[in-house]
């Protein structure tokens, strides 16, 4: 751009285009005569990526510009315009043979044009045409106006994924404190369970110290049992020499005891 004094962030932007043009218009005579579809498509991606690095490259252009504009004389303003311009009709006739392309290999849509209204016939030659018809100021408010829109579709796509980061960390902290709770019922559990053991056992032993008592008491009662059948029968037959006397109960003792234990 001999005669524009331009900054050097815009020199080296347009730099950049200046080379990635290059390669665009090397890289589809590359396209052209490759045979093979798989090499063909992996070429048309390949192609694709630099026609994205294109946009984004003269969306940056046109940022400078906006920037500078307050300090740059207005004719230099104009023709840095009509440069961006210029950038945008060749980006978009490259798109239009990408579409070309991407049919003939049944692809999909082009959609990298730089008005943002469609791919091929109306992102390519039909901008041309419209562009021919329009002012420098038109087509600098047309510009600006892509731009925007593409600025508002970026924010809008940040804000649906600050929104979903946002939901997952909340989706996190529910989660964490549901595991908590799950650790403290657990934990609640295993006490109730350990309590149930510790009842178990203590039933247990308290069952055995009954059990042992009462065969005690059963003992003492055939003990008693056995010593009145004795007195009972020394009273019937005083003079039965095969059952021997009680230690200190004689025959009429042994009434008075029987009438003892009878009466109590």
């Amino acid at each position: 751009m001999a005669g524009i004094r331009m900054s050097e962030e815009l020199e080296g932007i347009e730099n950049q285009l200046k080379d990635l043009f290059k390669q665009l218009s090397s890289g589809f005579q590359k396209l052209e005569k490759l045979k093979d579809q798989g090499r063909q498509a992996r070429q048309l991606e390949e192609l694709t990526g630099k026609l994205r690095e294109c946009k984004r490259l003269i969306k940056e252009f046109d940022r400078e510009i906006k920037a500078q504009e307050a300090s740059n004389p207005e004719s230099l303003t104009r023709e840095l315009n009509d440069t961006k311009q210029s950038m945008i009709k060749e980006l978009n006739g490259y798109v239009s043979l990408k579409k070309t392309y991407a049919s003939t290999l049944g692809g999909g849509r082009a959609g990298l044009g730089i008005d943002g209204g469609g791919d091929g016939e109306d992102g390519g030659e039909a901008f041309q045409r419209k562009a021919a018809m329009m002012s420098t100021e038109e087509l600098k408010d047309h510009g600006r106006k892509v731009m925007d829109d593409t600025d508002q579709a970026i924010e809008s796509a940040q804000k649906i994924v600050h929104q979903t980061v946002n939901i997952g960390a909340q989706v996190a902290i529910t989660t964490k404190g549901q595991t908590e709770q799950m650790k403290r019922v657990i934990n609640e559990l295993d006490d109730i369970h350990f309590s149930i053991k510790r009842a178990t056992k203590l039933v247990k032993e308290i069952g055995r110290q009954v059990a042992t008592d009462r065969c005690i008491m059963a003992f003492l009662v055939l003990i008693v049992l056995g010593v009145i059948a004795i007195i009972v029968v020394k009273i019937v037959n005083p003079k039965n020499k095969q059952i021997r006397d009680i230690p200190g109960v004689t025959g009429n003792s042994s009434r008075r005891l029987l009438w003892d234990m009878i009466l109590d």
